[in-house]
């Protein structure tokens, strides 16, 4: 749709639609209850212009009978309206329309893979998160939490805004063996990495500030970059990472107030950022003056030496900010991430934190000190694991879906596919959701829209859920029109 009278995009509204053929009943019904969801929400408003039946249809992978039904039942309710020569618009008045029967709770602006996790049909295998369950290793150390620190714990007030002393003590300790001298003052815990993305979005950018980031890169933190105002400049990556001369370049034209990059086993290529590449970033970032947030979520599940030290580590003479968490090293329902910067900067995030929610859980903090110190040494066991599920999920896309590409990752738990030239994901994903599969296209992954042949698919499944997964993907590529046959 667009709201200046020009040409409508229909990648744009397939965004704002959501997950609406993974519900129930007639396609044209979960179609028209979609937009009904997205007005009263404030994603359409009065006046936007959607885009033509035959358009629309092929967007969604949907028969234009399908569309043309959808448009007629909107029409018929007074949501939108139909002109010659301007096309068919939402109608004025439309925000009062009645919700949908199902009672959902539009999701806004939030991105569409978080609202997932709101809205997720029992029935579907999403791709949208790449998270396993929690191993033995926690309920154990869970235990002696509650044997020898509880009593102590309890005792305390509860209220610790930059941190429980003794977890802001394990991750200094934690950066000092990975390569970053660090003291428990320049450590902030928060609730996940996202908090931290966040904490430091709001302190370095404001609205008309200019952020880079790596393209493609992860969506929910391009979102929080541009929630905090900020206009987004991609850089491509190659083989060792961001690349060097693209960002220079970038630096000097754009100027921007912060560098957004993810070093180790960059989400979704899974590329590793080489110790060359990180120390020729941090020299960039030095010299034009701007800040680095490095986002290294994946480093905690590593053993020292695994991979080079962070870009902080680079005595270059810059501002560095790196975020850590416990999500993909231990579990993603222990919250617990963390920033690792320069003291006045940690005070200043400090205060934000404290505004935020005065400080994150004291017990998941003290359970997150009893299992830090421990992960090096599951590192080679959780590497070994990693590399068994990758080659059984690479052997099963082989067999099933052998036009597909990817290359190896260095790590991670992400393989980024690309389809076969001339594929759109966006259109395929509409298939693959009706076929209670959700991916993840590439074009939600690139703040320029590109990488629209690709797509995200992490490989972290049990092996009967990741065989389920690739027969489903497989069912909707042989539905997808117009493919083309090896």
């Amino acid at each position: 749709m667009d709201r200046n009278g020009g040409g409508s995009e229909p990648a744009a509204l397939i965004d704002l639609l959501g997950d609406w053929s993974a519900a129930e009943g007639p396609l044209y019904r979960r179609l028209t209850e979609a937009f009904v969801a997205a007005v009263r929400a404030g994603d359409l408003r009065a006046g936007d212009r959607l885009p033509s039946e035959r358009r629309l249809a092929d967007a969604l992978s949907l028969s234009r009978a399908t569309v043309v039904a959808a448009y007629d039942a909107l029409r018929g309710s007074g949501l939108v309206e139909t002109r010659r020569g301007s096309g068919t618009r939402v109608a004025g008045g439309a925000a009062a329309h009645r919700a949908p029967a199902d009672g959902r709770v539009p999701g806004g602006q939030a991105t569409a893979l978080f609202q997932r996790l709101v809205t997720q049909p029992p029935d579907v295998i999403s791709l949208g998160q790449a998270a396993e369950a929690g191993g033995p290793d926690l309920a154990g150390a869970l235990l002696d939490l509650v044997r020898a620190d509880l009593p102590g714990l309890v005792r305390d007030t509860g209220y610790h805004p930059a941190g429980l002393p003794a977890l802001r003590a394990a991750i200094a300790d934690h950066h000092t063996a990975h390569g970053l001298p660090t003291v428990p003052e320049q450590v902030l815990v928060t609730t996940g990495a996202t908090q931290a993305v966040t904490l430091s979005a709001q302190l370095y950018l404001g609205r008309g500030s200019t952020a880079v980031v790596e393209s493609p890169g992860w969506p929910g933190c391009v979102d929080v970059l541009r929630a905090a105002g900020a206009r987004l400049v991609g850089v491509g990556l190659d083989p060792d990472g961001i690349r060097v001369d693209r960002l220079a370049a970038a630096l000097a034209e754009h100027r921007p107030a912060l560098l957004y990059v993810m070093p180790t086993y960059h989400n979704p290529t899974g590329t590793l950022m080489s110790a060359g590449r990180r120390r020729r970033v941090a020299e960039l970032a030095a010299e034009h003056g701007v800040t680095v947030l490095e986002d290294s979520a994946h480093a905690a599940a590593l053993a020292p030496g695994q991979a080079p030290p962070p870009i902080g580590a680079t005595p270059a003479g810059g501002t560095v900010l790196t975020v850590g968490s416990l999500t993909k090293a231990v579990w993603g329902g222990l919250r617990l991430g963390w920033v690792r910067a320069p003291r006045d900067a940690v005070a200043r995030l400090a205060r934000l934190k404290a505004v935020s929610d005065l400080g994150s859980a004291v017990l998941d903090q003290a359970l997150a000190a009893r299992l830090l110190p421990t992960l090096s040494g599951l590192a080679p066991a959780r590497d070994r694991a990693r590399r068994e599920q990758l080659a059984a999920m690479a052997g099963l896309l082989s067999a099933r879906l052998p036009d597909w590409r990817w290359r190896e990752p260095d790590g991670g738990s992400v393989l980024w596919v690309r389809l076969p030239p001339g594929t759109d994901a966006r259109v395929y994903a509409q298939l693959a959701l009706r076929h209670g599969a959700e991916v993840v296209p590439g074009a939600t992954m690139d703040p320029s829209g590109a990488h629209d042949d690709h797509l995200r698919l992490p490989y972290s499944f049990p092996p009967e859920t990741a065989a389920a997964l690739v027969d489903r993907l497989a069912a909707a590529w042989a539905a997808l029109p117009g493919r083309r046959e090896r």
